[in-house]
């Protein structure tokens, strides 16, 4: 009997133990509530792994085919990604409408991630059939060219409109749900969850494409499009109750219009030259999305599924910086002096991708890539955790509208850059206009990791004054995900 008591309140005190160190190392195991468990928080954050998938196969993928395999000009190509660009600059205005929004159903963001999946859904379902008719030889039939351009823009811009639309509203509807005090940690899990689509797609399309032909890329694509309406389904379903809102015939008050409220917003101290740095860093670090994997496969001769590797490696590079930003951030560190050190990492990875051609070394190459991706991480989640705390009057969706339009905005315009800038360069190489030093074809990528080096810098210059100064009073310690990794 003895000793079956003390087995007992042995096992007992290894629960317990076990209890404890579940809350330290279970990722965001902190972060649930009774009104919120984690089942339904991460059933939520399906929405992000959907956008991340997007992502990595226009980014990632895509874009290598098409100008290497498919031989469609840089230029055309970057114009594609950055087509979204032309509805970024109103993903704060969807934000602040699906904070408002009186649903005759008694909803308020949930018809917007829905018209958002659709988008999403629409154009990765068009996509194969452009992608065909961009195939070598479909020229030779009347018009195929153009109307395959035409399919791929339009397949772009839907796909684009949808991510924007669905993380707007879905990042809105998760910090409605959570408590004050969890929402850094709620927005910090779905931040996560993107970046775990990313990795998981990356690596499947890697897997899938090492035998590459345009009929398993098409396949790829149409099981992306399934995926993301399958994804999105799951993550609506049962999360906003109906009547959760007011109806339209019982509102009473009228909303103030958007010019006024964005008028308020923007009028916080030192709002506007925060935006600023937002934009400056996200074009420094998104200038490269559309040339380094036709980098790594034109000039370092990497095969498709390898490029397509380098997604899930700068993704894997974003994790780690949300882990080390979660750890800092917990401890009082300033946000803005984070996103600093994140902006000089990333002058030291592009340096090291523009080594790499004259080097002929595909490892340095590869860090890289993984050192934009931390680099640009803890720059990314430093001012989300900035944007966070500009949230005013229950206005959620605004401020996070306001971060991702400039993000995306900032990020459309960058890319498109470097896609004309790769072209315009490669062109006067080839014609000898930059003489027989700069006649590599190299050199058209390099200028564009140089231009991306000097943003970098005049980034750090908007946001120096932002920084806190030593010796100034710590913001009170705000969990932020993860746990925190104690110790």
């Amino acid at each position: 009997m003895k000793a079956t008591q003390a087995a007992r309140q042995l096992n007992e005190r290894l629960a317990l133990k076990w209890a404890r160190l579940s809350l330290d190392f279970l990722p965001f195991a902190d972060v649930a509530s009774q009104e919120l468990p984690l089942s339904r928080l991460l059933r939520l954050a399906l929405f992000q792994v959907s956008v991340g998938m997007a992502y990595a196969l226009m980014v990632g993928t895509l874009n290598r085919v098409m100008i290497v395999e498919l031989g469609v000009s840089a230029w055309l190509v970057a114009l594609m990604v950055a087509l979204p660009l032309l509805v970024a600059p109103f993903r704060a205005l969807v934000g602040y409408r699906s904070d408002i929004h009186l649903s005759a159903l008694g909803w308020r963001r949930v018809p917007y991630l829905w018209f958002g999946s659709l988008l999403q859904f629409g154009g990765l379902a068009i996509m194969p059939f452009a992608l065909i008719l961009l195939q070598p030889g479909a020229d030779t039939q009347p018009g195929g060219a153009v109307i395959g351009h035409i399919a791929a823009c339009l397949a772009f811009l839907m796909v684009g409109a949808g991510m924007q639309t669905t993380q707007t509203a879905g990042l809105a509807l998760a910090t409605d749900q959570a408590a004050p005090e969890a929402r850094p940690r709620v927005v910090a899990l779905m931040y996560v969850m993107l970046l775990a689509g990313m990795v998981l797609s990356s690596v499947l399309f890697s897997l899938v494409l090492q035998d590459f032909t345009a009929t398993r890329l098409a396949g790829v694509v149409q099981g992306a499009a399934m995926l993301t309406m399958l994804f999105n389904t799951i993550a609506l379903w049962k999360q906003e109750a109906r009547g959760s809102v007011p109806r339209r015939s019982e509102a009473s008050a009228p909303q103030p219009p958007f010019r006024e409220v964005w008028r308020r917003f923007a009028g916080q101290p030192k709002t506007r030259r925060f935006l600023v740095a937002v934009a400056l860093g996200t074009a420094a670090f998104n200038m490269q999305d559309i040339v380094l994997e036709p980098y790594g496969g034109a000039i370092l001769k990497l095969s498709v599924s390898a490029t397509s590797l380098l997604t899930a490696g700068l993704a894997l590079g974003s994790v780690l910086a949300f882990a080390i930003a979660a750890r800092l951030l917990r401890r009082g560190f300033d946000a803005h002096r984070l996103a600093a050190i994140g902006l000089l990492i990333g002058i030291c990875a592009f340096s090291a991708v523009i080594f790499a051609a004259p080097l002929d070394s595909s490892l340095l190459f590869r860090a890289g890539n993984f050192l934009i991706g931390l680099g640009g991480g803890l720059f990314a989640v430093s001012t989300l955790f900035v944007a966070m705390s500009l949230e005013r009057d229950g206005l959620a969706g605004l401020a996070l509208g306001a971060w991702g339009a400039m993000q995306a905005t900032a990020g459309g315009i960058a890319v498109a850059l470097g896609g004309a800038l790769r072209d315009g360069f490669e062109t006067l190489a080839a014609t000898g206009w930059l003489g027989t030093a700069m006649s590599e074809p190299q050199v058209a990528y390099s200028i564009v990791y140089h231009l991306e080096i000097a943003l970098l810098f005049g980034t750090l210059i908007a946001i120096g004054p932002l920084v806190r100064p030593a010796g100034a009073p710590q913001p009170s310690r705000q969990r932020f995900g993860l746990a925190e990794f104690p110790g």
